[in-house]
């Protein structure tokens, strides 16, 4: 393990890119989920057929389609992105999709009652949605949000294929210089375990604490 304590700062910048990916994808993500579930219970028609037709067709296409879609596609409309802009997009596409069935499904739960009462507080639509709504739902949405974003830091690996900046390709640009692949390797899933259970353990005590708020 020495050998990759020596190449511990090359390591290092390559987890930064990780994890900032991590971060724009997840905010990102978790924007265009809010908004794509509340309009495919609440949007027009029209908006609701689009929604539906994004989610179910970013859902049942593999990750690494999407990226290279974005990474290769705007390049032939004359838009340059850089890697990272083009992975960000494409997991934050991907992320949405996958949000706005977890926001869609946690909205639908809270009983009509409850929006009943606002309407009767002369409450419009946003105020209801944020002030009564939306924290209701919050506790069912944790969950299954916290599996997505350990998915999609795990996801953020596939970068390697048009990156040249991310962990993975840290890692294997090391071990290929200096021939100890298993140490390498072996370092790099220790890296991706305590990364993605600390986000585990992150949404748990967030679950715990919204539940709390409403007990």
């Amino acid at each position: 393990m020495e050998v990759v304590w020596e190449s511990r700062e090359l390591l290092w910048q390559g987890l930064e890119y990780t994890l900032r990916l991590f971060a724009v994808v997840i905010v990102l993500g978790t924007a265009i989920g809010i908004l794509g579930g509340v309009g495919l219970l609440y949007g027009h028609a029209i908006i609701r057929a689009l929604l539906r037709a994004y989610v179910d067709i970013i859902r049942g296409m593999p990750l690494i389609v999407t990226i290279f879609i974005l990474f290769y596609g705007p390049v032939a409309y004359g838009i340059n992105l850089s890697s990272f802009q083009s992975i960000a997009l494409a997991l934050a596409i991907f992320a949405g999709a996958h949000m706005s069935e977890i926001v869609r499904g946690a909205i639908a739960t809270i009983p009509r009652g409850q929006i009943d009462a606002a309407k009767s507080l002369g409450l419009t639509f946003w105020p209801r949605l944020f002030s009564i709504v939306l924290p209701q739902a919050l506790p069912l949405m944790i969950p299954p949000w916290t599996n997505l974003a350990v998915d999609i830091f795990k996801g953020t690996s596939l970068a390697v294929l048009v990156s040249q900046a991310d962990f993975l390709f840290s890692v294997q640009k090391r071990a290929s210089a200096r021939g100890h692949y298993l140490a390498f390797y072996m370092s790099a899933m220790v890296v991706y375990f305590v990364c993605c259970f600390a986000i585990s353990r992150a949404g748990a005590w967030l679950s715990r604490r919204t539940r709390i708020g409403l007990a």
